[in-house]
């Protein structure tokens, strides 16, 4: 390694796998894999090294990457006190990326193997978000239902390799997914579970009865990889296409079910509970809903980075008065924060300089988030009686953004799987507001609350009349 940059305190040719990963973003290589190198650090879980494993197109490129530096990765840290940075070597290999999945179902049928874990997105998990469940008729599962041998899915090559493994009459493996989703493991659960039904009730039946599916609350920012970041991994003299940025705080909160075993996650720092949901109320509501306060509301007055938007007193004081008013109210304390406590510790986490954490990032996918970070908010809230109106602001400055164009006129450039849709829907709310609470599919009964759709079009109406910094002021009391 060079002087400075820390490397892996092991021998890498003595690990064997026990987990694949699927779904190799920035994310989990900076979260699920530095724990994992930290316990092999200790001389810990060597039989518990990870195989990436992918289902789509960027999923091969990332392969070719990390199979040119033998599956190292590098993370830097980037915090108030400097930049730190490690090469994490928890990977022994990544498989091939094939259209029917045949490397990854060979795999997961091994019973070497005894954790598949996913980070594929909120939006990866064919979640209804009208109904909040697992949706059969998705064109994709669909697909793999009638194909159950040859699946394009993770899903199905999980379905396909656990099928394998109870004709085999081996025990079947855990699946732990690593993404921001309320219930994670009961949404994964459904989808595994449901896929099945689809080819073999039976299968289905004995994959409810026998696998576990724990939930668990993942947090670490993790800024997109561009230039800014390889310049940065090439200052520490490492040439690494594909670096990973993040901030020092990492936290991971897990919930103790596993079918086979799993590594001693507990020596790394990992909260190992019976109950998860409190945590992962906590952050997905303050955290990610957070993000999602500043974000449209930074893009539109002009900010790139997260902490730039953080520094505009307008949008510091949205989000402060938003998440006190209308998040925190619903909200649980945990052992070690209360939610005034751990929004506290956010703001500093969001005003931080050195993440260089973009906008655009937090403003990408909003049709997946949305539901799952701001609008549990608003149900709450419009049950309980308190404000909701902070919040319908929010939805008004995403519908604004997505008409596709900055207040000068410039071009936003798409930024949701759903964008053609999204913009046709916002351009057309501009005079019509309703239209956009029309997205049952977003906002389900929420379009039928009054105080609610009330709130969100003089918000939108007032946007478009007098701009995104004047409207932040009026309901500011500017």
């Amino acid at each position: 390694m060079p002087k400075g940059v820390a490397g892996p305190g092991y021998d890498r040719a003595e690990l064997t796998p026990g987990i694949v990963h699927i779904g190799l973003g920035n994310f989990h290589r900076a979260h699920q894999a530095v724990y994992l190198d930290d316990l092999m650090g200790q001389g810990r879980d060597h039989d518990w090294a990870l195989l990436g494993a992918g289902v789509r197109a960027p999923d091969a490129r990332m392969r070719s990457a990390l199979k040119a530096q033998d599956c190292l990765s590098t993370v830097i840290e980037r915090g108030p006190e400097g930049r730190f940075a490690r090469v994490v070597g928890a990977m022994a290999d990544f498989l091939p990326v094939d259209p029917g999945n045949a490397p990854l179902i060979a795999a997961l049928s091994d019973p070497a193997i005894r954790i598949v874990s996913l980070t594929v997105t909120e939006g990866g998990y064919f979640v209804d978000p009208a109904t909040g469940r697992f949706d059969p008729d998705h064109p994709e599962i669909v697909a793999d239902g009638h194909n159950p041998d040859q699946p394009a899915t993770a899903f199905g090559a999980i379905v396909a390799a656990l099928a394998a493994r109870h004709a085999a009459g081996h025990t079947p493996f855990t699946v732990m997914s690593c993404d921001n989703l309320p219930g994670n493991g009961g949404v994964t659960r459904d989808a595994v579970v449901g896929l099945a039904s689809l080819s073999d009730p039976q299968l289905s039946d004995w994959i409810a009865g026998n696998v576990a599916f724990p939930n668990a609350m993942v947090d670490r920012i993790t800024p997109a990889t561009g230039p800014r970041e390889r310049e940065m991994a090439a200052s520490f003299g490492l040439d690494d296409p594909v670096p990973v940025t993040c901030e020092p705080f990492r936290q991971w909160v897990l919930e103790d079910s596993f079918t086979a075993g799993r590594p001693e996650f507990e020596a790394a720092g990992v909260t190992m509970t019976s109950d998860v949901h409190d945590y992962e109320r906590m952050k997905i509501r303050i955290l990610n809903g957070g993000h999602a306060v500043i974000a449209y509301a930074g893009a539109l007055l002009g900010h790139e980075f997260a902490h730039q938007a953080m520094a505009d007193p307008r949008i510091a004081g949205l989000l402060d008065r938003v998440e006190r008013a209308e998040i925190l109210p619903h909200v649980r304390p945990v052992p070690e924060f209360t939610p005034e406590e751990y929004l506290t510790l956010i703001l500093s986490r969001f005003s931080n300089p050195e993440i260089e954490d973009t906008t655009r990032r937090l403003c990408l996918d909003g049709s997946n988030r949305q539901p799952k970070f701001i609008l549990p908010s608003v149900a709450d809230g419009l049950a309980s009686g308190a404000p909701v109106e902070g919040l319908a602001l929010v939805s008004a400055l995403w519908c604004r953004y997505c008409a596709g164009h900055f207040e000068d006129g410039r071009a936003i450039e798409p930024n949701d799987p759903n964008w053609a849709q999204l913009t046709e829907t916002a351009q057309r709310a501009k005079s019509a507001p309703a239209a956009w609470l029309e997205l049952r599919e977003i906002y389900g009964d929420l379009a039928e609350a009054p105080r609610f759709s009330a709130a969100f079009a003089g918000w939108l109406r007032q946007i478009w009349a007098v701009g995104t910094a004047a409207t932040i002021g009026s309901y500011l009391g500017d």
